[in-house]
């Protein structure tokens, strides 16, 4: 061995190079962390932006703001999307605008005669004396008059802009379950058929919506009249906040109970027409629901909201 070399180097210096380029390290790494996180968020509400946008539109339109329009973004596949959605908003309010305007004249041209019709109905009682045919001219002046406030309901709904509001109960259930029995009681025994109406339990100062509760029963007592049997019975039970107007006959109800309601839905036992349909609407939108709640024999419940007399004693109209 001729010689040696020997380097070292301090373990202290060392530590502390490899403990600086893990700080550089550390530091890069933190630094990019720190741009994906800004870039990302900055993405995100770029995206969600446009995105809550449409969230409000399509709550103005829930709302019954048929005006609103989404927003255009900087985003094309939001923007495709709210494209479609105004071109479909647009449609939908043409719809609504010619099925209303229908609606204004479909009225305007039935006010007419109908009150022709229910002043000669007036002068008649007023001037003839026979007893055999004033219960008939009574019975139609009242069916005309009806008839009329049905109108004039559907007039001033096609007027609403967006979303009607919802009128106070304001008919007691016993006055309108005797006005019901006595405008039904004489089709029935015609037939030789009976309708029993009553409630169970239901207070006096129960009130609900009398115009369109009473059209919807009718809708129920004319298919119970056309395809069911026996004894029809129009019962009304108090739940509280609700009361059900259940209405049975000795009658069977055949077929499928999801497709009863549709419209076009007919046949013995089945339904009548859109009859069904048509009183299911309204009973939505009184806040309530009709249902199929018996099949043999046959039974329909109607629940609607009601209001309470002393809940009302110290409120303003």
């Amino acid at each position: 061995m001729i010689g040696v070399v020997r380097a070292s180097s301090p373990a202290t210096a060392v530590r502390d190079r490899v403990l600086t380029a893990w700080a550089v390290l550390g530091g890069v790494c933190a630094l990019a962390l720190t741009v994906a996180v800004l870039v990302a968020r900055r993405k995100a509400r770029v995206l969600t932006a446009p995105l809550e946008g449409l969230s409000r539109h399509c709550r103005a339109v829930t709302a019954g703001d048929l005006s609103a329009r989404a927003a255009p973004s900087s985003v094309a596949e939001i923007d495709q999307v709210a494209r479609t959605h105004n071109e479909m908003l647009n449609s939908l309010t043409e719809l609504l605008r010619h099925e209303r305007d229908f609606t204004v004249n479909a009225s305007h041209q039935l006010r007419t005669p109908l009150t022709g019709l229910q002043l000669t109905l007036e002068a008649g009682l007023a001037q003839g004396d026979d007893a055999r045919t004033r219960p008939a001219l009574e019975e139609a002046l009242a069916t005309t008059r009806r008839l009329h406030r049905t109108v004039e309901e559907v007039l001033r709904l096609s007027r609403c802009h967006g979303l009607p509001r919802r009128p106070n109960p304001d008919t007691p259930v016993s006055q309108l379950l005797r006005e019901i029995e006595e405008r039904w009681h004489g089709l029935f025994a015609c037939d030789g058929r009976r309708l029993e109406a009553g409630a169970l339990e239901t207070g006096d100062d129960v009130r609900v919506l009398g115009a369109p509760v009473t059209e919807i029963l009718g809708v129920l007592l004319e298919n119970a009249h056309v395809h069911g049997r026996g004894t029809v019975r129009l019962t009304v039970r108090d739940l509280g906040e609700a009361v059900a107007f259940d209405v049975t006959d000795e009658g069977a109800v055949d077929g499928d109970a999801s497709r009863l309601f549709d419209r076009g839905r007919t046949g013995a036992g089945e339904g009548s027409g859109i009859g069904l349909s048509l009183a299911r609407d309204p009973a939505v939108s009184l806040g309530g629901r009709l249902s199929l709640t018996g099949r043999r024999p046959a039974a329909f419940t109607l629940l609607v909201p009601v209001r309470r007399e002393e809940a009302r004693s110290g409120s303003s109209p």
